[in-house]
């Protein structure tokens, strides 16, 4: 062999090891309200209008039994972050508003504080949903985050905030959430505009991520990025570019404008020379909003949709992307939000918190395409009521319904059970489905003389009250009061 040839080898080699020493960088790219039947990879009929997303598919791992912990926004962010289910951080069963003096208390630890003492330069852009609270104690900043770009609750929660007279247009021809104060973009803790311009919004954070990528990238420096968009969350929003270019009205422009920051996103790891050391996560926050219609988003061949425990509500699409690292394809093991912070901190070689964590590592699934260690889902409702708890669990492949109720948010589907009008009902025996055979939720097991689904539904039962006995007083609705985000303008800079 040859001098030259050998040096080749050698050279490859190193590179090799030198990009294996160099820790990964990690983002994750939050949809909200994008329901499990939205998006071409998923089965939609609508093709071609999100190439970004369908190239994350294609070219990474696809979960078809994937879960968000809650079906509506701040308890399912929380446990994201945090790896553990809201009702241990209090952060259920409903959300944050404007004047909520509660968050997620700073004795959580969020996947920004397991990376932070490994050096990583942390940073969230978009939609927090977890608490401003008084003196901001609750903000991004304050929870592990070096930066934040972004808007501290939903978009939604401001004045004028239904379709009528949603900004930009100033008419208001219909009912307005009176007395808030109007949606402020954040820029770390500082207010850099309010109210916020909703047409210039997904520039405004795809270009800081870009910037964010680009610095990080220059100073050979791992990264967090969490990307927490508003698309598709209702009332739906695009900027010119996007406005009008999909067959599916606003709601598609919305999700067309989010797949262009997708693409920006992968496009700057790309130019940073840093996307094959970067482990890149999508998946959405819940359900998707029923009771808007096609203002919606759709929930495929599943029951329901936001606002439910039916798996139209928690079953969302997620796809895990690392070129050279995963292989392509689709996995129909289970897995959930709460299994992020656990896969994240064993690739980065950090320190999982030493608190009882309800996720497991994923790497089993995402590398060798080998089993899942989660066997177990806990479903909990937004009903306001803290003393019902746990509605429903999911053991292997069956799920049992103790309660189940339905929500405005599901009101315009076909199905009755999914309607508001539908009340709560306690079931006893619980209801019971194989979800390999009946994804929908449409054939009850639990009066069957098989003897199998006994031994699930014993099994089932001694699993609940042993999970559900472990709960912190919600603070989402025991902490509300005359309280607003206003602050004085000011603006941060990269560091």
């Amino acid at each position: 062999m040859s001098f030259s040839v050998l040096s080749l080898l050698l050279l490859n080699a190193m590179c090799k090891l030198g990009s294996a020493l160099t820790p990964p960088s990690f983002v994750i790219l939050l949809a909200d309200d994008l329901g499990f039947g939205d998006l071409q990879s998923y089965g939609h009929p609508v093709t071609s209008e999100t190439p970004a997303l369908e190239r994350l598919a294609n070219g990474g791992l696809r979960f078809t039994d994937f879960y968000s912990s809650s079906p509506v926004c701040s308890p399912s962010r929380a446990a994201l972050l945090t790896g553990r289910y809201q009702t241990r951080s209090g952060v259920y069963p409903g959300v944050f508003y404007p004047g909520s003096r509660g968050g997620l208390p700073l004795n959580e630890t969020t996947i920004a504080e397991v990376l932070k003492p490994l050096g990583y330069a942390t940073a969230i852009v978009g939609k927090w949903h977890l608490g401003v609270g008084p003196n901001r104690m609750y903000l991004p900043i304050q929870q592990g985050f070096d930066h934040y770009v972004g808007v501290p609750y939903s978009h939604d929660q401001g004045p004028c905030s239904n379709l009528t007279c949603f900004p930009p247009d100033i008419k208001c021809f219909g009912t307005c959430d009176t007395g808030m104060v109007t949606v402020p973009l954040m820029n770390d803790d500082a207010i850099e505009r309010q109210p916020v311009s909703f047409p210039d919004l997904e520039k405004t954070y795809g270009d800081f991520a870009a910037e964010f990528i680009s610095t990080c990238a220059g100073r050979n420096r791992p990264f967090f990025l969490y990307y927490a968009s508003h698309h598709t969350h209702y009332p739906q929003y695009a900027g010119k570019d996007a406005t009008g270019q999909s067959r599916r009205g606003p709601f598609g422009d919305a999700l067309v404008e989010f797949d262009g920051t997708v693409g920006n996103i992968i496009r700057a790891l790309k130019d940073g020379g840093i996307h094959k050391n970067t482990f890149v996560f999508f998946t959405s926050d819940n359900g998707p909003s029923l009771m808007r219609m096609s203002r919606g988003g759709n929930a495929g061949l599943l029951k329901c949709g936001k606002g439910t425990t039916y798996e139209g509500g928690v079953r969302v699409p997620a796809i895990a992307y690392w070129p050279g690292r995963i292989k392509p394809g689709v996995t129909h093991k289970m897995a959930s939000t709460l299994d992020i912070l656990p896969t994240i901190t064993s690739l980065a070689g950090a320190k999982l918190p030493r608190v009882h964590l309800d996720g497991f590592d994923m790497s089993n699934i995402l590398f060798r395409h080998g089993p899942s260690k989660r066997k177990a889902m806990f479903y909990y409702p937004m009903d306001p009521s803290e003393e019902i708890g746990l509605f429903a669990v999911r053991l292997g492949k069956y799920k049992a319904h103790y309660y189940t109720c339905g929500s405005i948010l599901s009101d315009t589907t076909p199905d009755q059970d999914c309607h508001s009008t539908s009340s709560l009902k306690q079931h006893d025996p619980p209801l019971l489905f194989d979800l390999e055979a009946d994804p929908s939720e449409n054939y009850n097991l639990a009066m069957s003389e098989d003897p199998e689904y006994k031994a699930v539904l014993h099994k089932i039962q001694k699993e609940s009250p042993l999970h559900h006995s472990e709960r912190l007083p919600s603070m989402c609705f025991s902490a509300v009061g005359p309280f607003s985000p206003c602050f004085s303008s000011g603006s941060a800079t990269l560091v």
